[in-house]
């Protein structure tokens, strides 16, 4: 996958460690915004094994309150510029084509947007530049995407939507390999919506793109366990390992150095040659 600066290695696993310059995260929000603690959590999480760093200035819970412009500049722009030598790609969480643009300059080597690049001037923000694009699904906008979200067929409504997305960048100029999918879990659909979507994955598969998964901490996994944000680091670590088995590539979660030791396990129980 050609994402900035790297060109990515897909034939293993690899964790995007989540790096939220919020102070109302719904998972890990304190409250307090600091840009420093931000960059010494990065750093961490590249320590920690982190193959990537996605870095978001405005929640996208549901229910969240819209971010200014500048504001989300102001946030995440220090960050990218202060991680720029942490030698793994760095993604920018936005939906916003000022910010994206503001973020390439500033050195990000990807863009991971919601909203698809569906907003005016989105695709013309990214077209000419190397970055790696992750489009996601969500149904309706996050302040109100989980009041009663409804599909034909869930697997089938999203994957036609990603592949009508990844045509449309295609169709832009993009290089096919710049192209990432991310089914949105929980952005948009009940809970039973999310299982049936990880349930049946591999047959969601648009053509040759990998899938970028993020369940970490989500409230998929804590209706069913009846645990909060915090206290679902197990149930985040059985969803990923079922979305590998599924076909995924790109874990994006919170707790990274223990996604790491679970992906190391899982492939060497799949490697026949570590006898």
């Amino acid at each position: 996958m050609q994402c900035g600066r790297f060109e990515l290695d897909l034939g293993r696993p690899l964790v995007m460690g989540i790096l939220n310059v919020t102070p109302d995260s719904f998972s890990d929000g304190t409250g307090e915004l600091s840009i420093e603690r931000a960059v010494q959590r990065a750093r961490r999480m590249v320590e920690e094994g982190a193959d990537m760093i996605d870095i978001g200035g405005e929640s996208t819970r549901p229910g969240a309150d819209p971010v200014s412009l500048q504001e989300e500049l102001d946030r995440v722009l220090p960050v990218i510029e202060a991680l720029h030598d942490a030698a793994v790609p760095l993604s920018i969480d936005t939906f916003k084509p000022a910010v994206m643009q503001g973020a390439l300059q500033a050195g990000a080597d990807m863009i991971n947007d919601i909203r698809a690049l569906r907003e005016p001037g989105a695709i013309e923000a990214v077209a000419d530049s190397r970055c790696g694009l992750c489009i996601m699904h969500m149904q309706g906008e996050p302040r109100t995407m989980q009041v009663a979200p409804h599909y034909d067929d869930v697997v089938h409504d999203v994957k036609n939507f990603l592949a009508e997305r990844a045509q449309a960048l295609v169709q832009a100029g993009i290089n096919p390999q710049r192209i990432v999918l991310d089914p949105g879990f929980g952005f948009g659909k009940t809970a039973g919506q999310n299982y049936s979507m990880l349930r049946r994955l591999d047959s969601m598969q648009v053509g040759s793109y990998p899938w970028l998964l993020g369940f970490s901490r989500k409230s998929m996994l804590g209706h069913v366990v009846g645990r909060e944000p915090r206290d679902r680091l197990a149930a985040s670590l059985a969803a990923a390992l079922y979305g590998l088995e599924k076909g995924g590539h790109i874990l994006r979660v919170h707790d990274v150095a223990e996604t790491v030791d679970a992906v190391k396990i899982w492939q060497t129980i799949k490697d026949e040659s570590f006898v």
